[in-house]
């Protein structure tokens, strides 16, 4: 599977770095950073928590 970030959706809003900031990156304006890694199964916490955290549904799994 593949943990993507869609940064022409990232608004800045910084809440993956906050609820998982050893999973998510972000730039010095708060957006986050390009993300394009395969992850394993089972989903750590860290990932799902910072899924459900974009408002803007930047980041996805597949």
């Amino acid at each position: 599977m593949k943990l993507t970030v869609d940064t022409s959706k990232c608004s800045g809003h910084a809440r993956c770095y906050a609820v998982a900031p050893d999973v998510f990156d972000i730039d010095d304006l708060g957006y986050a950073v390009p993300l394009d890694r395969e992850v394993e199964e089972p989903v750590d916490d860290g990932i799902t928590a910072g899924i459900a955290a974009c408002p803007e549904h930047a980041i996805s799994i597949h």
